[in-house]
């Protein structure tokens, strides 16, 4: 049943809902019309940003057409749910801007150190990275990838037995024998590579 509404329309919020969660485009048309507006302005006056506004607005529409289906009517008026999900949404977005802004002015603020590594450094750490990516090359496949997974990638032993589809001890097996022909291979360029400096 597809039937013409417009704004204006003695139609109730809730039925428009069911009515939109039963196959109703035009009363998903007349509820967005009706309720964007109102999403809008209480995500602004929250946020002081339109552009963050508008996608509150849009994220809490986009909630409510995915639980049209299971709208009860008379439980609850879709304004007063449409309100709590924009303040939530906008809640969130104001503490993580707060977690991101220090409390302090720029005038308050120290002078902060340039810790970029100096040019020596930088190519002291491109020349170990090279040399890291050549012995890893050497190694057998299935090392390779059980290193590369637990010492760079950070993966767990019983992650990486998913991913190679073997068991956790083929895994430590493997990081093990993997670990030690890195260090064979890099044994000889210790020095070349700045680590008997440090």
């Amino acid at each position: 049943m597809n039937m013409a509404l417009d704004i204006a329309s003695d139609v109730s919020d809730e039925a428009l809902l069911v009515l939109y969660g039963n196959g109703d485009r035009a009363a998903a048309q007349a509820l967005t019309l009706r309720l964007t507006p109102l999403a809008l302005r209480v995500a602004r006056r929250m946020l002081g940003d339109w552009a963050e506004a508008e996608d509150v607005a849009q994220e809490a529409m986009m909630r409510l057409w995915r639980i049209a289906r299971e709208w009860r009517q008379g439980e609850a008026k879709v304004t007063t749910w449409l309100y709590r999900v924009v303040t939530n949404l906008a809640t969130d977005r104001l503490r993580k801007r707060k977690g991101k802004r220090s409390g302090i002015g720029l005038d308050e603020a120290s002078e902060v150190a340039d810790e970029t590594p100096g040019v020596e450094t930088q190519m002291m750490d491109q020349d170990r990275a090279e040399a890291l990516q050549q012995a890893l090359d050497q190694l057998p496949e299935r090392q390779r990838q059980a290193v590369i997974l637990r010492h760079i990638e950070g993966l767990s032993n019983p992650e990486i037995a998913l991913v190679l589809d073997i068991g956790v001890e083929a895994v430590e097996s493997l990081t093990a024998r993997g670990k030690r022909a890195l260090a064979a291979a890099l044994a000889g360029r210790r020095e070349e590579l700045g680590y008997d400096a440090e």
